[in-house]
């Protein structure tokens, strides 16, 4: 499966997640801190897609009221929800 997330808060404008049933597969995120988010996208490859989003929901950056990884645990959310059906 795949998905194409639309990021709202963030300086990433879109996060694109490839799976493999409930495995991420690939992460890639588009605009952001380029190492920080190769980095976050190496570290959950592999990784079941529900303790992923319990290590980065709620996550903040700055005084923002949301983050990078936290944007990915929204698109992750949105993914198990299709995978659910």
């Amino acid at each position: 499966m795949e998905l194409d997330y639309r990021t709202k808060g963030t300086c990433s404008s879109s996060i694109h997640v490839e799976l493999d049933g409930r495995k991420i597969k690939r992460v890639v995120f588009t605009g952001g801190c380029n190492g920080n988010l190769q980095g976050i996208s190496r570290l959950v490859e592999g990784m079941d897609i529900d303790e992923v989003i319990a290590r980065t929901r709620g996550i903040r950056c700055g005084m923002k009221p949301t983050s990078c990884p936290d944007q990915l645990a929204r698109a992750l959310e949105q993914a198990k929800e299709q995978l659910d059906q």
